[in-house]
């Protein structure tokens, strides 16, 4: 069965996020782990968390995608903000704790002008400071469509910061449709050498979630400007072909597309899963 949601407002909590996901017929979603420009995270109550569970064990919930921050820089010049990323990133890990077992993902940074190199060794570094062991989360570095100075445009850069990750069976990546189409990988003209490439750079091991998100951009822009399913230029034959591939179907698929209400992603998901299933 496809495993799809969609990312959520946290605002009120995982039990709501829970009946969100349950009422659009999503049995997964996203969420922020705090304000997406930074900021103090909200307390988690802990019979918020109960009642999560079992809401989320009759909608069919097992695996949930928390999102770091957009304002996090691991690989930032500035010590103030590479000190800011570890302390959310260490603060976030702490309190994913309370739903063991999960994801969390972040966007690797930006090396602002000291080179690549530089920027994966000090994401790496971040890494091997935040991630302790019997942590139960797997924390997932997200494919970018290296605009400016982003880190992980390439799956080579990828590889590179896991290499350097002393507890690196802790990471994992998540693909994001949209952004490596924006970098230039062709998934919607030859999705299996692209899942050819990431296997030999990164590993398909690595690969634990899918952002599935169309594209307003043709291939290879380096933008990233997301698009509904189907209204952008990969396409929804490409991207319910990325769903069904043998490779990625078991995989946890979360839309990130533009919406004003949830009615957009229920219409998503129906038709995502109707191919899925035809």
């Amino acid at each position: 069965m496809l495993t799809i949601g969609c990312h959520l407002s946290s605002s009120k909590g995982y039990a709501a996020m829970a009946d969100a996901a349950a009422s659009i017929g999503a049995d997964t979603f996203q969420f922020f782990t705090r304000n997406p420009r930074g900021g103090k995270a909200k307390a988690i109550d802990p019979a918020d968390v109960t009642a999560f569970r079992e809401r989320a064990a009759r909608a069919g919930i097992d695996v949930i995608l928390a999102h770091a921050p957009y304002t996090l820089n691991p690989a930032a010049a500035d010590e103030r903000v590479a000190e800011f990323a570890r302390q959310t990133m260490a603060d976030d890990l702490a309190r994913m704790e309370a739903t063991p077992g999960q994801l969390y993902n972040f966007h690797p940074g930006c090396h602002v002008k000291q080179g690549a190199d530089v920027g994966v060794a000090k994401i790496a570094d971040v890494l091997n400071e935040v991630l302790a062991p019997g942590q139960s989360t797997t924390v997932l570095l997200e494919t970018m469509a290296g605009k400016g100075t982003e880190v992980g445009g390439r799956f080579e850069e990828l590889a590179a910061i896991i290499e350097r990750v002393e507890l690196s069976d802790q990471v994992g990546v998540c693909l994001d449709t949209c952004h490596v189409w924006d970098g230039g990988y062709d998934i919607a003209g030859d999705l299996d050498g692209v899942l050819a490439e990431f296997d030999r750079v990164v590993g398909l091991d690595r690969l634990r979630a899918i952002h599935l998100n169309d594209s307003l951009n043709p291939l290879g822009a380096r933008k990233d400007r997301h698009a509904a399913i189907g209204e952008g230029r990969i396409g929804f034959e490409a991207l319910s072909a990325v769903t069904r591939h043998p490779a990625l179907r078991h995989l946890p698929f979360f839309l990130e597309t533009p919406h004003d209400d949830l009615s957009g992603y229920a219409d998503e998901i129906a038709r995502l899963r109707a191919a899925w299933e035809g």
